[in-house]
């Protein structure tokens, strides 16, 4: 029996599904073109890589603490690159972020700080100094934080002494209670009730309740060594009050001598 001559043209492909349809295939010249390899990215595109991998490699770092960055950090640092590049394509500067040296960077912060407030270029700066970090590990790129770099401090504003005062105030109170004293003798006290020094002569002299006894007439309250140390502490911050000087009266509160309901 003569042998069966295999049809010409293409084969059916054995891992192909039964059914499906045979392409057709014309000439080799109509056959689909090749994309050609790409042989560079744009310096945008690099950027970004470079904050992609820049953001990776923060996930496997620690803070001084010792502790991995929690990752609103991370967003944080990975926002600051971002906007450095953004700053970059506005000023036309054709390079990745080896390009910025420490003249580029006193360009960029001036000119963030013209459109920002110090405090938050003071930030800025800080958030930024990882990713040139990142960048002398990664790609040997000179760290341009140097001392040619134009630092922004922080904001330093004037300091609030109103919470140290209640603070202390408020516990010393809490001590004097602790020993005996009544809220109604407490709110009567007057500096001069207190000895010269308290530490050495840890007593203090209550005024008595209105009306009960004669105005010079009081008792003698014994106060622990804690509680004697605890109205020093005060009295070392209440000479920082406004009224301090004008009110005789131990106890201050906000707008003059405290009143029975702590105001």
């Amino acid at each position: 029996m003569p042998a069966r001559k295999q049809p010409t043209g293409i084969r059916k492909s054995p891992l192909r599904f039964p059914g499906s349809p045979v392409p057709s295939v014309g000439p080799a010249t109509t056959a689909l073109p090749v994309p050609s390899s790409r042989t560079a990215y744009a310096p945008r595109e690099m950027r970004q890589m470079m904050i992609s991998e820049f953001a990776t490699w923060l996930g496997t770092q620690t803070n001084k603490q010792r502790r991995p960055f929690q990752e609103e950090t991370i967003l944080a640092y990975r926002r600051a690159a971002l906007v450095l590049s953004a700053w970059m394509d506005e000023v036309g500067l054709e390079v990745d972020f080896t390009g910025c040296d420490t003249a580029v960077l006193n360009r960029f912060f001036r000119a963030y700080h013209s459109a920002h407030s110090q405090g938050g270029t003071n930030t800025k700066q800080r958030n930024l100094r990882h990713l040139f970090t990142w960048l002398e590990v990664a790609y040997g790129h000179p760290h341009p934080y140097t001392s040619a770099l134009v630092r922004f401090a922080p904001v330093v504003g004037r300091p609030s002494t109103s919470r140290d005062f209640r603070d202390a105030r408020d516990h010393a109170i809490i001590r004097m209670l602790t020993e005996g004293v009544r809220r109604a003798e407490l709110v009567q006290m007057r500096l001069a009730n207190l000895p010269a020094d308290l530490i050495a002569t840890p007593f203090v002299g209550v005024v008595p309740l209105k009306g009960a006894r004669a105005e010079d007439e009081g008792r003698i309250v014994p106060l622990t060594p804690e509680t004697a140390r605890a109205i020093v502490g005060y009295l070392r911050v209440r000479r920082g009050h406004a009224k301090a000087d004008l009110s005789r009266v131990l106890w201050l509160g906000t707008r003059g001598p405290l009143t029975g309901s702590g105001v």
